[in-house]
């Protein structure tokens, strides 16, 4: 049976493949009747939808104007930069004790396959990989919501159509990575916090790259 939630979700990951495709660009405005006849789909799915995305800002919906993909500023990535240094490092102070000799695994062999990705410039895999690194802590909380909160904010800075790839801001995380790394294999709690939130979540130390990146300049 298909459902208004089920095509809900249909048209909400449409919109986020056409949004990390770069078919939807920043700036513009979303054509609505033309998505809701290319899915055969009635307004209301796209209504709810829409009202997803602009919760995770996304999108912009404008009273009478219709609905804009909202622009990444440089506040913008700053206020998520501070947002998803203070939940993650806080996370992983809290859930620091569950770490065990497999998560470490996990964690370096993640961050070998980014250097991989780095290596022969796959840089739409090197991000999804970086989430799977990430996740190897966040799923420790049992907090969805919590979780949920940290990775919203990370798809959309890393789901943004316009970023221009910089080999050696990539080559920094991956060494940002191998020292928190080694944090847990020591078992050292506050530096393993210190390092997410203030070199891999610091917009300062990372402000140069970010500005390239997403050619803020």
């Amino acid at each position: 049976m298909i459902t208004n939630r089920t095509l809900r979700e249909k048209v909400y990951h449409y919109l986020r493949q056409e949004l990390a495709k770069g078919t939807l660009l920043p700036g513009s405005f979303i054509n609505q009747n033309e998505i809701c006849e290319k899915l055969s789909i009635s307004r209301a799915p796209m209504r709810d939808a829409l009202i997803q995305l602009e919760t995770e800002q996304f999108v912009e919906i404008l009273p009478r104007r219709g609905v804009l993909i909202r622009k990444l500023t440089a506040q913008d990535i700053q206020n998520s930069y501070e947002i998803l240094g203070t939940l993650e490092s806080a996370l992983i102070f809290n859930e620091f004790d569950k770490l065990n000799a497999v998560h470490v695994g996990k964690l370096t062999e993640y961050n070998e396959q980014l250097k991989v990705m780095l290596e022969k410039g796959k840089f739409e895999a090197y991000f999804e990989i970086d989430l799977d690194f990430h996740n190897v802590f966040l799923k420790l909380s049992d907090n969805r919501q919590l979780r949920r909160m940290i990775i919203l904010p990370m798809q959309r800075l890393y789901d943004f159509p316009q970023m221009k790839y910089d080999d050696q801001w990539e080559r920094i995380n991956y060494h940002e990575h191998q020292r928190l790394i080694y944090s847990v294999r020591i078992g050292n709690r506050e530096a393993a916090a210190n390092i997410i939130k203030n070199e891999l979540w610091s917009f300062k130390r990372h402000e140069k790259y970010l500005k390239k990146v997403y050619q803020l300049e």
